[in-house]
């Protein structure tokens, strides 16, 4: 069957949002793939390209069409042919009424070599018996054609993992429906989180710090959940917390803002504040798509 004969097929419903996530091994391509994943995206990696078309028609079938916003990660462990074929697939996709975006993530060659020699993982193409020098470089010219049509290049040099994932996670929260929530703990030795919109002290809260059986773990373990959720001033300082929330957070989705940070710190942004952002998130998860959780110290 040829490409063209597929494409009534193509045609969902509804559009689908369909974003191509490719770039240098070693620039972040798994990061962004879970932060899109956590904006409720379905999201598979190292998919052929010729699978792209029953993707897009099995995902808008799925559950009434539930899922409109699909991420595939494509990279050079994919064929060449495959790769060489992207732009026309992307062409045909966006033909059949599907919002196709493709994003290029760089990075520079020395600081991919610097990562790859602290995580002392194998290049795709080390099989090859190039050195990592040369299999950089090899990566680089047979992903041209996919960074030239890019609609946008993102270069991860100088950004942590924390920081690429924000940056997705912002950039294409508005792809999804409603108002996206970042809960993020923190440390207020170590800092306000410089983009948040809204800060939460903690610290005037019972610390699990000063119980040495509960000083290794954090807000995610189930010791420190059973001591705070038995201290009274934790659930009061939880129900005020989410009541406030629940007041004005409609007012921000009024205003059409898509994404909205609620920071919550405490001193060493392992214990209460873990505690109270998995808490909240998960009140709103029953609530709302599009709810994100950061752990600015455990991660």
């Amino acid at each position: 069957m040829s490409e063209t004969t597929s494409s009534p097929a193509l045609r969902p419903p509804d559009a689908i949002h369909l974003i191509v996530l490719s770039g240098m091994s070693g620039g972040g391509k798994t990061v962004a793939l879970r932060a899109l994943e956590d904006l409720e995206f379905y999201c598979v990696d190292n998919l052929p390209t010729a699978l792209l078309p029953q993707l897009v028609t099995a995902v808008s079938r799925h559950e009434g069409g539930r899922h409109r916003h699909v991420a595939v990660g494509v990279d050079v462990r994919n064929p060449s042919e495959d790769l060489r074929r992207m732009p026309a697939m992307l062409s045909e996709l966006a033909a059949a009424g599907v919002q196709a975006h493709l994003i290029f993530l760089d990075c520079r060659d020395e600081v991919l070599i610097k990562r790859y020699s602290e995580t002392r993982r194998r290049h795709p193409l080390s099989w090859q018996g190039l050195s990592l020098a040369d299999a950089i470089a090899e990566e680089r010219r047979v992903l041209r054609p996919l960074s030239a049509i890019a609609d946008k290049v993102i270069d991860s040099s100088e950004l942590n993992v924390h920081q690429l994932r924000r940056l997705i996670a912002t950039g294409y929260a508005g792809a999804t429906e409603g108002l996206t929530l970042m809960f993020q703990s923190f440390a207020f030795r170590r800092g306000l989180p410089l983009d948040a919109d809204f800060v939460f002290d903690a610290r005037c809260l019972p610390n699990p710090h000063w119980d040495p059986t509960l000083r290794p773990l954090s807000g995610k373990d189930a010791p420190v959940r059973d001591y705070l959720d038995s201290q009274p001033l934790v659930a009061e300082y939880y129900a005020d917390t989410a009541r406030w929330l629940d007041t004005w957070l409609p007012r921000f989705e009024a205003d059409d803002r898509s994404y909205v940070t609620i920071a919550i710190g405490c001193t060493g942004g392992r214990h209460r504040s873990v505690y109270l952002v998995e808490k909240l998130a998960s009140h709103y998860r029953a609530l709302r798509n599009g709810v994100l959780t950061f752990h600015r110290e455990l991660e």
